[in-house]
């Protein structure tokens, strides 16, 4: 029995004798089915393709996971190291013995796991793996969940204690570092309305942080994020209702 790991998305499925018809997050409107149709790999053959995972400091408290080479969409996980049991914010498809150790040298297994958005329901290797974790995400996510797993039940030190926000695509921190962007779909270019980047700035709205560390390697605004995200927002509701800057 194997769980096959779509090449497209990475996300993995649950256990079977052969790949399943289709991958859920990829026949969604926000996903897509490769260019070659849908393809399949596993661990050990991702293993023997010699991928692996860089591990590195993104800050004091806060380590980047990352394979190389790229894979699927190529984000990277964050290991936020805190004194009550480590928490992974966002999860990889490729996972090894080496990564286990590592992991484990930086204070002991991920305690909790978390995930932004969906399509990183991906999160039973790195489970089995990083042994025991707590999972979290929001009830309506559940739907997307792969595999057949349990259900699913911040850190004030970084940027000298300002505060950071890990956001994975939620706010997508864009090339300039200065800005963000908020979609539906970044694959598929489907914006989101008014009334969701709204109910974003409200959620973030009770924190206080001077940083956000988007999903992807070197894709974060350093300091200066929460006017960041206020004027990317406005931007952004400014373009949708056609108000066009010069």
């Amino acid at each position: 029995m194997e769980s096959y790991i779509c090449k497209t998305c990475g996300v993995q499925h649950a256990p079977g004798e052969t790949p399943p018809a289709k991958c859920l997050m990829c026949e969604d409107e926000r996903q897509y089915v490769g260019w070659g149709g849908q393809q399949w790999t596993t661990l050990e053959q991702m293993k023997a393709a010699g991928y692996r995972n860089l591990i590195k400091d993104e800050d004091p408290g806060l380590t980047g996971i990352g394979t190389e080479p790229a894979f699927a969409i190529g984000q990277r996980s964050l290991l936020v190291q805190i004194p009550n049991g480590n928490v992974l914010w966002d999860c990889m498809s490729f996972i090894d013995e080496e990564t286990i150790r590592q992991v484990q040298a930086l204070g002991g297994r991920a305690r909790y796991c978390c995930l932004a958005f969906p399509l990183l329901w991906r999160y039973g290797r790195v489970e089995s793996c990083l042994r025991r974790s707590s999972h979290y995400t929001t009830e309506a996510d559940k739907q997307w969940a792969p595999r057949p797993d349990p259900p699913v039940k911040h850190w004030k030190d970084d940027a000298g204690g300002k505060g950071a926000l890990l956001v994975g695509d939620t706010i997508t921190v864009v090339m300039d570092r200065e800005y963000v962007c908020f979609m539906r779909s970044y694959p598929s270019l489907i914006p989101l309305p008014a009334s969701a980047i709204n109910g974003i700035l409200g959620a973030v709205k009770p924190y206080s942080y001077d940083r956000v560390y988007g999903g992807w390697w070197e894709r974060v605004v350093p300091e200066g994020a929460t006017e960041a995200v206020q004027r990317s927002a406005q931007r952004y509701l400014t373009q949708i209702k056609g108000q066009v800057r010069a």
